[in-house]
């Protein structure tokens, strides 16, 4: 049975291999739920009511997935996200964001998508949708679909525009990788176009890409450019994508 009483009560801080998450929420229904459920899948989960708490919490303690409300009081989760990206001794501030909202049009979806959020929940979920969110923290994209059609005709509404998207994002691709060389050599650049192409891969349902062009660029922003792991990892989800995306061109 459920305390309700839970949600806003502090656990102690986990084994180090236990991925830790903030839902963010003046909702106490729906922040006793969230909270509940990433716990019985296994996550150290905290929460707080506003979002100028989850900003402060988020620059204090390290986690690995954070579940913002789209509307809260003092903050939404567009602008908790911002604060944090743009705080580099923050210390949540390279991890996996997820934009939670009851009302969802997919203008809206979109710019989450945009704006650096990894997944957008609509609410009412089911622990089933946590699960699926949770492969963006555990797993990693190695886990990932390269595309995945649920999550692009949920954000573009049709099949014939997320085939003529795919199209696009393809000749994209074919281009970056073509520039990934000159790009390496301006951080800024390259980090700018990895955000641009973040948003592409939203719309079309390319996981795993979009998973690693975030953590290359999280990467590229707080200035480590000492490790070719992330620039390695990105260059195999690229080269993965534009095969799969060929295929699916093909008659």
């Amino acid at each position: 049975m459920l305390n309700p009483h839970s949600s806003d009560t502090p656990r102690p801080v986990g084994a180090p291999d236990v991925p830790r998450a903030l839902v963010a929420d003046d909702d106490p229904s729906s922040r006793l739920f969230l909270v509940e459920a990433l716990r019985s899948l296994g996550l150290d989960a905290h929460s707080c009511h506003d979002g100028l708490a989850a900003i402060a919490l988020a620059q204090d303690e390290p986690f690995d997935l954070l579940l913002l409300d789209c509307r809260m009081p003092g903050a939404g989760a567009e602008q908790v996200l911002a604060a944090l990206r743009q705080d580099p001794t923050a210390r949540s501030t390279d991890c996996t964001a997820v934009a939670t909202s009851a009302e969802m049009d997919v203008s809206e979806r979109q710019r989450l998508l945009g704006a650096e959020f990894s997944e957008v929940l609509q609410k009412p979920c089911s622990v089933a949708d946590l699960r699926r969110i949770l492969t963006l923290v555990q797993a990693g994209a190695a886990s990932m679909p390269l595309l995945d059609d649920t999550q692009a005709i949920a954000t573009m509404g049709d099949a014939e525009v997320v085939k003529a998207m795919r199209a696009l994002l393809r000749a994209e691709l074919v281009g970056l990788y073509q520039e990934l060389d000159v790009l390496r050599g301006d951080a800024e650049a390259f980090a700018e176009r990895l955000h641009r192409l973040r948003s592409s891969c939203g719309f079309c349902g390319a996981a795993a890409l979009g998973s690693q062009a975030y953590i290359l660029q999280r990467h590229l922003k707080l200035g480590h450019l000492g490790s070719l792991a992330p620039l390695s990892r990105f260059r195999k989800s690229l080269l993965a994508t534009i095969d799969v995306l060929g295929h699916e061109e093909a008659p």
